[in-house]
Order: structure tokens, then C-alpha cells, then sequence
């Protein structure tokens, strides 16, 4: 005890009794508090790992057209082969893969929609009754989804650009199908018809048809905002957000509804209806007429 009092009447004591409650304080919190910098560090790793595997799907499915820094490239006399992905941003990135367009296989006045490659599609169907092949589809799905996502994410960190729309930015049940209606058949229904059926274009180009369920609402904001091939860009000084999701929902609702006159006719307006009432309205009446006259009169039978 006499120790303890001499050792703690020295002048340095009061320093070293701060300085340990200090250690023990520190010891407690580094003890207790989340390791944020664990987190951070491995979110960075996994972030850096995801753009390596965005750079090798460009390098490998991309960069054959696009060149490998996605410069764009043209041939020997300067005329362009694929475009520029410098500030496409990952909205192109996503319409353009996700619905088949690119990789194109067979360049031409118009890209068609296809099935997409092995690697990014995501259409693939996991609804197998065996379980071992419903397993290894959903995993094939979820490996496509994130090989998409690895992409956009490496041509957006390129040089920026639309990112994909939210889910609740598209979805077809908020928006507004009245001024839906009316700002598609003022902006889009002159390519699209103004049923969403499609069209032809000038120079071999079409308009695609947006009524099929395969056209989703994401992938349909994505072609308002980036403009893909022969379509203008209608930006967000344009059409709001709100706006885009009016039309969206304008169109599911118009390819779920049904048609109470009977057959649609393909839904492409006068064209099919003035057709039908050539061939069948007047092609009746020709017959009536012709079996009408074909009738002779008894008196004049008889004489």
C-alpha cells in the first residue's frame, strides 16, 4: 500500500493513468464499433472485380466492331463500322444488348431484335418441374444478369452517359394512360401507329412494333432516352420521366385490352379495315348484284 501511495504521489503517475484509460477506451471501442473499413474494402474489391468482368464481355463480344477503348471504328475509306461508346451511357448499353440488337451479327440499314447471346440473356426460362435443370437455369439467369450489369457499368465508367431507369420510374400502373395517349400519338404513332403495331421506314428502316409482352417497360424508356438507330432522342428537357411513364402505361394497357369488335385485323388501322371492306363489304355486293340479275323474270320466260 505504501508502494502504491509513493508510486502514485510521483509527478508522471497522473499522465500514465490518462494514457492507459486512453488504451482501454480504445481497446473497448475498436472492440465493439463495425468494421466499416472491412465493408469498404471488400465493396471496393468486388467493384473492381465486376469492372474486369465488364472489360473482358467488351473485349470479347465488343470490341471487334467498337475497338477496344469503344473508340468506334471506320474502315480504309473513313467510313464508319460501329459507332463510338463514349458517353452512351448504361441505358444504351441495356436496350441495345438485352433485346439482341448487339452483338449484330449481319450490319444493315436496320438492326433487327433478336434472341441475346448466351452470356447476357436473360430470357432464359427457369420454369422446369425437374429441379436439377430449373437450379442450373436460374443460375445460368443470375450469371447473364450480372455479366449485363458488368458491362453497362464498364461503358458507363467510360465517359458517363443515361443510366438505366428505376423500377418504380417504369412502372405502367402510376403513370397516366390518358396523357399517355395523347402524347404517343403526338410524338410516336407516326413510325409506331398509333397502337404501338409498328411500321415501315425509309431506306429498308422500320419502326419495331411495341405491343408484344417481350417489349418491356424498361427497355421501352431506354429507346425514349437514348434514340436508338432511326428513333429520335427524347431526353428529360422533352419528355419528363413522367411523361415516359404515361406512354409506358399507355401502351401495356392498350396491348391488354381486348377488342370488342372481333377481330383486330392486326390492329393497324384504316389500312387493314378499308382493305377488308374491299375485298369482303364490296365482294358481297358484286355477288348479291351478279345473282340478283341471274334471275330472269317468269313473263319474260314465257315469251
Amino acid at each position: 500500500m505504501k508502494r502504491f501511495t509513493a508510486w502514485r504521489r510521483r509527478p508522471w503517475a497522473g499522465y500514465a493513468v490518462v494514457l492507459a484509460a486512453l488504451a482501454a477506451i480504445g481497446v473497448i471501442y475498436a472492440g465493439f464499433s463495425p468494421r466499416t473499413d472491412r465493408a469498404e474494402a471488400a465493396n471496393a474489391t468486388q467493384a473492381a472485380a465486376d469492372l474486369k468482368n465488364g472489360q473482358q464481355l467488351f473485349e470479347k463480344n465488343c470490341a471487334s466492331c467498337h475497338g477496344l477503348n469503344a473508340e468506334g471504328t471506320k474502315d480504309a475509306k473513313g467510313h464508319p463500322i460501329a459507332p463510338s461508346l463514349l458517353g452512351v451511357g448504361a441505358a444504351a448499353v441495356d436496350f441495345q444488348v438485352a433485346t439482341g440488337r448487339m452483338p449484330a451479327m449481319n450490319p444493315g440499314a436496320q438492326v433487327p431484335r433478336k434472341r441475346p447471346i448466351a452470356a447476357f440473356d436473360t430470357t432464359i426460362r427457369t420454369d422446369y418441374e425437374d429441379e436439377a435443370k430449373r437450379k442450373a437455369a436460374e443460375a445460368q439467369k443470375a450469371q447473364a444478369e450480372k455479366n449485363l450489369a458488368d458491362l453497362r457499368e464498364y461503358i458507363a465508367q467510360l465517359g458517363g452517359g443515361p443510366s438505366v431507369p428505376a423500377a418504380s420510374a417504369v412502372d405502367p400502373t402510376k403513370g397516366d394512360v390518358a396523357l399517355g395517349g395523347k402524347l404517343f400519338r403526338t410524338n410516336c404513332a407516326q413510325c409506331h401507329n398509333f397502337t404501338g403495331q409498328g411500321g415501315a421506314l425509309t431506306g429498308g428502316k422500320y419502326a419495331p412494333p411495341l405491343a408484344t409482352k417481350d417489349v418491356t417497360p424498361t427497355q421501352i424508356y431506354e429507346a425514349m432516352l437514348t434514340g436508338p438507330q432511326a428513333m429520335p432522342v427524347f431526353n428529360d428537357t422533352t419528355l419528363t420521366p413522367q411523361d415516359k411513364q404515361a406512354i409506358i402505361s399507355y401502351l401495356v394497357q392498350t396491348r391488354e385490352e381486348p377488342n370488342p369488335g372481333g377481330n383486330g385485323l392486326g390492329r393497324i388501322g384504316p389500312v387493314s379495315e378499308g382493305l377488308a371492306g374491299w375485298l369482303v363489304g364490296l365482294g358481297l355486293l358484286v355477288l348479291a348484284a351478279a345473282w340478283i340479275t341471274a334471275k330472269k323474270p317468269k313473263k319474260l320466260k314465257k315469251s
